[in-house]
């Protein structure tokens, strides 16, 4: 998918569905060990929890997630040329 580095609006969407996306995937192990039965149990259950755990992770990146759409979107601003490249401190390698 290309973006044009003139939509900072666009990146920062892309940031955050890819936070939502990594934040739903270190959920996924935690509901999957969850007790049966937390929803009520059954065949439901089993059907509606992955999109339970998308929504949450959804959510929680909406309202501003960890930093992982942060990092993200930096680095997809500097990539396409429109951020600079931080300096790098003496004695270290880039």
């Amino acid at each position: 998918m290309q973006i044009a580095a003139s939509d900072p609006a666009a990146l920062a969407r892309v940031a955050r569905r890819f936070e939502a996306q990594a934040l739903g995937a270190l959920l996924r192990p935690v509901f999957g060990e969850a007790p049966k039965g937390l929803l009520s149990g059954g065949a439901a259950e089993e059907q509606w929890r992955p999109m339970l755990v998308e929504h949450y992770a959804r959510s929680w990146s909406d309202r501003g997630g960890v930093g992982i759409a942060d990092a993200v979107l930096r680095e997809l601003l500097r990539v396409q040329g429109t951020q600079p490249t931080p300096p790098h401190s003496e004695g270290t390698s880039p």
